[in-house]
C-alpha cells in the first residue's frame, strides 16, 4: 500500500494543496504508509513540523483519522522551529551534547540591556528605561538576523557612505561595538543565543543524517523553508532513503506566468517556497501530490487557483480581461466556481467587526458536528471576539493564551512594584488594598473594614506625602477607627523607608527578591501561608517570571526602582498565559501561521486591512534598507510573503469569511491588498464578490438596546417630618439652586468623598486662607508688628502644608503667599485705624416660625468688624470669583445677607445686637493686586434693606418647602444647568434628562 511512496529512489517532494486539509491529508498518508508495518512502524516515524503549536493539532489529527483503531502509537512529533526567531527546535541528545547551552530569553534581554547601557554613549544620549529595554530587544532581533541567514556582520564598517545620514553612522558605530562585545560576553558565560544554536543543531543533523538517516518513515511537513539551516535539511531528508517532504500549498498545475520563478515577486505567496525549491535543484512539476483524504469537503482547484491569480505580481495583472483570458482553462465560470463558498463582509470599526466575528463562529456551531476557527494576527481583535463569544457561554480555544497582565496575580504584581517606587501613593495603596488576594494576615471581612474606613479617613482628598502623615490623618478624626490606625501602621512596616531615595544600585534581582517578600507580607493570611498569591495558570506564570528575574536578573545594570516597574511591566507585557478552563470542542481562535496547517468546516479571516493582515514592513532602528542589502539581510518585505502565503492557505479552505473594519482607532481603514485584489479580479470578470448583507444588521442588532426610556427629571417628595428645620446659610443658597441635592445630604444624609490624590484645588486655598487670618487675628487683636507680613506669609504656608500640599506645591505658592500677606497685613492696618474690634469665624443663629415650625438658619462669618454705634461688618473671604450683586438681589447667593440677619437680630450671641453696616467679599487671588473688597450690594442698596429683602424670601423658600406637594427637584435656578455644578449631579442623572430636552425651571 505504500508503493507511492517508493515510486522514486528520491529525492521525494510532496505536496497537498492549499484547497486541502493539510493535518488531516498528511496523518492519512502517513497512516497508510506505516500500515503494512503494523503499529510499531508509525511509532518510529519521526514528523518534522514548523513549530510547537503544529505537533498538538497534527497529534489530534492522527487521533481523528485513526477512527475506532483498537490503539495507536503516534509517530515522534518534533517542532524544527522555523517560524519565529528564537525558537529552539528539537534537540537530538548527540548533538545537542556538543554544543554550549542556550542562553535564556530573560538573561539574554538582561545582558542586551546592559551592554546597551555600556554602549549608551555611542548614542550620544542616555536613554530611559522604558527604550533600552526596546533598543535591547532590537538589538537582539538584529543578531538573530545575522544568526537565522549566517552572515558574519564583518563588512559593517565597510556600509558607511560619505552621503550617509549621521543618525545612521550613529547606528553603525553603536552595531560595531555590539557586534565586538556580544560573542565575548557569551563565550565568558559559556552559552550561546537560540537562534545561533539552532543553525548549529539543523546543520550537524542535515550533517548527521545525510551520513546515516534514521532506519523509519522520515517527514518533514508544513515547512517553507524559509531558514537557509532549515531549507538544507529539507533536502537532506527528501534524500533519504525514506524520507520525504511535504510541502504547504505549492502551486503544482499553475496558471501560466503566475507561479513560475520568474512571474514571482518577493511579497507573493510562492516566494517562500519557490526560494526553497531553487535551492534544493528541484522542479515544481517533480513535486508529487500526497495522497488525499476521502470524503473531506474541499473548495477545489478553481478556488485554489482564483487565489493564485488574484495575488500575482501587479506588474501581470494591468490588464485584469486579458489576464483572465491567460488562466489555462479558467475562465469566468472557473472565477465564479472559484467564488462560491467565499464570503466578504466589512464592519464599521474593529468591535463591530469582532462581533460580527462572533456571530459567525456561534451559526456555525449551530450545526452539530460543525467546527469553525477565527484566524487573525490581530491579538486584540482575537480577544475581542473571545469576549464576544463568553457572551452566549461559548469559551474558545485560543491558541496565543491571553496576556499574562490581564491576570489578578499579574495586576498585583504591577501594582506592588509601583508601591514600592511610591508608597505614600493613595491610589496606589487603594488599588493594592482592594485587591482579592491581598490579606495583611487579616480576614477578608476585617481587611475591608479596616481598609473602608483608612480610606475615608485617610486616603481621599490632597495626597500624603508619607506614610507617617497617613497614620497621622487617621488619628486625627473625630471618631479614629483603632483598626484603620492599626492598617496604616502595618502599611509603614512594610515600606521602613523611602526606597525611590536609597538602594538605587539594585539589578533587576535584588528588586525582584524585595517584590516577591512584598506580595508575600501582603497576601499573608491570619492562619499563616500566602493563600491563593500563586494559584492559577496565571500564578504559576507570574511566579516563573519573578523567579527568572531573581535568578537571572543580576545581568541587569543598576537600576532605580521606578526604572524597575517599567522594565517589570515590559518584561510582563510579553508573557501570555493559557487558562486552565473547558473550552468548546469544536471551536478554535488560531494566529495566521497556526492556520496554514489547520482546518475548519468555516474560517472566519478577519483583521484584513493593511498593516494588520498584512503587517507593515518592519523598519530596522539599526539599518535603512541599503545597509541591510550591503550586509546580506533580507528584505523586511519577505514577511509579507510569509503573511500571503498564510492567507491562501485559509482562503482555500471550502467555506471561507474575509472580514475587514472600515475604521480602526477613530482613522480610516485601508482594505487589506489580497481583498482589492479579489474584487478586482471578480469585476474584470464581471462578477461581484460574495457578500453577507444581514451580517451588519445582524451585529447592529445584537447591540442594540431595547425601547429607550430616559431618567425622568428626578422629583423626590419626603415626608414633611423628615424635611430639614435647621439649615446653614450656604445650604440656604444651595436649597435655592439645587433642592435635589439638599434632599441628598440633608435628608438622606449622603456625604461626598474626595478622589485619592486629589489636587489642592480653589476650597483648599480658601480653607488655608481662613486657617491663616483666624490664627493671625488671635495673634495681633490690635496694632500689627513690623514682622506681621512674614507671620502672616508662614501662616498661610503652614496651612497649605497641613492641607496636603506637596513641597514642589508649596514652592509654587510662595510668591503668591508673598503677595497676599504684603496685600492684607496693608489692608489690615487701613481698616484698624479707627479702632474697630474684629472677631473672626463667628457662629450665629436665627430662628422664625413657618407653617411646618420653627425654621433655624445658621452661619459661621469669616470676620465680623464691629465699629461704634452698634455698626457691623461682614465680610467674606473667597479665593475665587465672588457672586455678583444681580445674584444676591435675586436671592441666588444669600449667605451675606442672611448672616447679615442674624447679625440684626443679635444671633451672634457674643456681640448683641447690630446694625449691618457692610456686607462685601474679600477676593484674595495673589496676583496683583493680590486682593480686593467687593461690596455684595448694589451701589444705593441699603444693607439693612437688602438683610430684610432676604429674610423675607428665605421664609418664602421654607413656606413652600413646608408644603408636603413641594418636591425637591434638581436645579431648579435659571441657567444653573450651565453655571452650576453639584456633587449630586450624578445621582440626579443631570447629563440625561438635560440632553433629551429637559431644562431647568425658571
Amino acid at each position: 500500500m505504500s508503493g507511492w511512496f517508493f515510486e522514486t529512489p528520491g529525492p521525494r517532494w510532496f505536496n497537498i494543496p492549499a484547497d486541502r486539509p493539510f493535518l488531516d491529508d498528511l496523518a492519512t498518508g502517513l497512516l497508510d504508509l506505516t500500515r503494512e508495518g503494523g503499529p510499531e512502524a508509525l511509532a518510529d516515524a519521526v514528523v518534522l513540523t514548523p513549530n510547537r503549536r503544529a505537533v498538538r493539532l497534527l497529534t489530534e489529527a492522527f487521533l481523528r483519522r485513526a477512527g475506532d483503531a483498537p490503539a495507536l502509537l503516534p509517530p515522534r512529533i518534533r517542532p524544527l522551529g522555523d517560524l519565529e526567531a528564537g525558537e529552539a527546535p528539537f534537540e537530538p541528545g548527540d548533538i545537542a551534547l556538543d554544543l554550549p547551552p542556550a542562553i535564556t530569553p530573560v538573561r539574554r534581554r538582561f545582558e542586551l540591556l546592559r551592554l546597551v547601557s555600556e554602549l549608551s554613549p555611542a548614542l550620544g544620549r542616555s536613554p530611559g528605561p522604558t527604550e533600552a529595554l526596546g533598543l535591547a530587544d532590537a538589538l537582539g532581533g538584529f543578531f538573530d538576523s545575522l544568526q537565522i541567514e549566517e552572515v558574519t556582520g564583518d563588512n559593517l564598517a565597510g556600509l558607511a557612505t560619505l552621503d550617509m545620514a549621521a543618525h545612521w553612522q550613529v547606528s553603525l558605530d553603536f552595531l560595531e561595538g555590539a557586534l565586538a562585545r556580544w560573542p565575548q560576553r557569551l563565550r565568558e558565560l559559556g552559552l550561546q543565543d537560540v537562534s545561533a544554536r539552532r543553525v548549529q543543531l539543523l546543520n550537524a543533523l542535515a550533517e548527521k543524517w545525510s551520513e546515516t538517516p534514521p532506519e523509519g518513515f522520515l517527514i518533514a511537513a508544513g515547512s517553507t523553508g524559509s531558514v537557509k539551516a532549515t531549507a538544507r535539511l529539507l533536502k537532506v531528508i527528501a534524500e533519504a532513503p525514506r524520507g520525504a517532504v511535504v510541502l504547504p500549498g505549492l502551486d503544482c498545475d499553475p496558471i501560466p506566468g503566475v507561479a513560475e520563478p520568474e512571474g514571482i515577486d518577493d511579497q507573493h505567496p510562492q516566494a517562500m517556497l519557490r526560494d526553497l525549491l531553487l535551492q534544493a535543484g528541484v522542479a515544481a512539476y517533480d513535486v508529487r501530490d500526497w495522497p488525499e483524504t476521502p470524503d473531506v469537503p474541499v473548495a477545489g482547484a478553481d478556488r485554489r487557483k482564483v487565489i493564485s491569480l488574484a495575488l500575482r505580481p501587479a506588474d501581470r495583472t494591468s490588464d485584469w480581461r486579458a489576464a483572465i483570458d491567460d488562466t489555462g482553462g479558467l475562465g469566468v465560470n472557473g472565477i465564479e466556481r472559484g467564488l462560491a463558498g467565499l464570503t466578504v463582509a466589512g464592519a464599521r470599526d474593529v468591535e463591530a467587526c469582532a462581533l460580527s466575528a462572533a456571530l459567525l463562529l456561534r451559526e456555525t456551531l449551530e450545526t452539530p458536528g460543525r467546527t469553525a476557527a477565527l484566524v487573525t494576527p490581530d491579538a486584540d481583535l482575537a480577544r475581542r471576539v473571545a469576549a464576544r463569544l463568553a457572551r452566549w457561554g461559548i469559551v474558545a480555544d485560543a491558541s496565543a493564551g491571553e496576556p499574562l497582565a490581564r491576570f489578578p496575580c499579574a495586576v498585583l504584581t504591577l501594582q506592588a512594584a509601583q508601591a514600592l517606587a511610591d508608597p505614600a501613593k493613595p491610589s496606589v495603596l487603594l488599588a493594592l488594598l482592594k485587591h482579592p488576594r491581598v490579606r495583611l494576615g487579616r480576614t477578608e471581612a476585617d481587611l475591608a473594614f479596616a481598609r473602608d474606613a483608612l480610606e475615608r479617613d485617610a486616603l481621599r482628598g490632597p495626597r500624603p506625602d508619607t506614610l507617617a502623615r497617613i497614620r497621622t490623618r487617621a488619628e486625627g478624626v473625630k471618631h479614629p477607627v483603632p483598626e484603620a490606625i492599626r492598617l496604616a501602621q502595618d502599611l509603614q512596616d512594610l515600606f521602613p523607608a523611602p526606597v525611590a531615595d536609597v538602594d538605587a544600585h539594585l539589578d533587576a534581582s535584588g528588586w525582584g527578591r524585595r517584590l516577591v517578600e512584598l506580595l508575600e507580607a501582603l497576601c499573608r493570611r491570619p492562619e499563616g501561608g500566602t493563600g491563593d498569591l500563586w494559584a492559577g495558570p496565571d500564578g504559576d506564570a507570574a511566579a516563573r517570571l519573578l523567579g527568572a528575574l531573581i535568578e537571572e536578573g543580576d545581568a541587569s545594570p543598576a537600576l532605580s526602582v521606578r526604572a524597575f516597574g517599567e522594565l517589570l511591566e515590559a518584561v510582563m507585557a510579553g508573557e501570555s498565559v493559557r487558562a486552565s478552563r473547558a473550552t468548546h470542542p469544536r471551536l478554535r481562535i488560531l494566529g495566521a501561521m497556526e492556520a496554514r496547517m489547520a482546518r475548519a468546516d468555516r474560517l472566519v479571516l478577519a483583521g484584513l486591512e493593511e498593516g494588520v493582515w498584512p503587517q507593515a514592513a518592519a523598519v530596522d532602528p539599526f539599518l535603512s534598507r541599503a545597509m541591510r542589502s550591503g550586509l546580506g539581510l533580507p528584505k523586511p518585505e519577505r514577511r509579507i510573503a510569509l503573511s500571503a502565503h498564510d492567507f491562501a492557505q485559509s482562503a482555500c479552505a471550502p467555506e471561507v469569511f474575509l472580514l475587514h473594519a472600515r475604521r480602526r482607532r477613530g482613522a480610516p481603514a485601508l482594505e487589506s491588498r489580497w481583498l482589492w485584489r479579489l474584487r478586482t479580479l471578480a469585476k474584470g470578470a464581471g462578477l461581484v464578490l460574495p457578500g453577507r448583507p444581514d451580517l451588519e444588521t445582524l451585529a447592529d442588532a445584537a447591540d442594540a438596546p431595547g425601547a429607550f426610556a430616559p431618567a425622568p427629571r428626578p422629583a423626590p417628595r419626603p415626608p414633611l417630618a423628615a424635611r430639614p428645620r435647621k439649615l446653614a446659610v450656604t445650604r440656604i443658597e444651595t436649597l435655592v439652586r439645587d433642592p435635589y441635592a439638599v434632599w441628598a445630604r440633608d435628608i438622606l444624609r449622603l456625604y461626598p468623598m474626595d478622589r485619592p490624590d486629589a489636587p489642592i484645588d480653589v476650597r483648599l486655598r480658601g480653607t488655608a486662607i481662613h486657617s491663616a487670618l483666624e490664627a493671625f487675628v488671635e495673634a495681633y487683636p490690635g496694632a500689627l508688628p513690623d514682622t506681621a507680613e512674614a507671620h502672616l506669609d508662614a501662616l498661610y504656608l503652614k496651612a497649605l502644608a497641613d492641607q496636603g500640599m506637596d513641597p514642589s506645591g508649596l514652592a509654587r505658592e510662595t510668591a503668591l503667599s508673598r503677595e497676599i500677606a504684603s496685600w492684607m497685613v496693608a489692608t489690615e492696618r487701613e481698616r484698624r485705624s479707627d479702632g474697630r474690634r474684629i472677631v473672626v469665624e463667628q457662629e450665629g443663629a436665627h430662628s422664625f416660625m413657618s407653617p411646618g415650625g420653627a425654621f433655624t438658619f445658621t452661619a459661621k462669618a469669616d470676620r465680623i468688624e464691629i465699629g461704634p454705634g452698634a455698626v457691623g461688618r461682614i465680610l467674606d473671604y473667597k479665593t475665587g470669583a465672588p457672586p455678583s450683586t444681580k445674584m444676591v438681589a435675586a436671592g441666588f447667593s444669600p449667605q451675606l445677607t442672611l448672616s447679615g440677619a442674624i447679625l440684626m437680630s443679635g444671633g451672634f450671641a457674643s456681640l448683641g445686637v447690630l446694625r449691618p453696616e457692610e456686607l462685601a467679599y474679600v477676593q484674595v487671588t495673589g496676583r496683583r493686586p493680590a486682593g480686593v473688597i467687593k461690596s455684595a450690594l448694589g451701589e444705593k442698596e441699603a444693607p439693612s434693606d437688602a438683610v430684610a429683602a432676604a429674610l423675607e424670601g428665605l421664609k418664602a423658600v421654607i413656606a413652600r418647602f413646608d408644603d408636603p406637594a413641594t418636591t425637591y427637584l434638581s436645579r431648579t435656578a435659571p441657567a444653573s444647568v450651565k453655571l452650576y455644578a453639584s456633587d449630586y449631579d450624578h445621582l440626579a442623572r443631570v447629563r440625561e434628562w438635560t440632553s433629551i430636552g429637559g431644562e431647568a425651571e425658571t
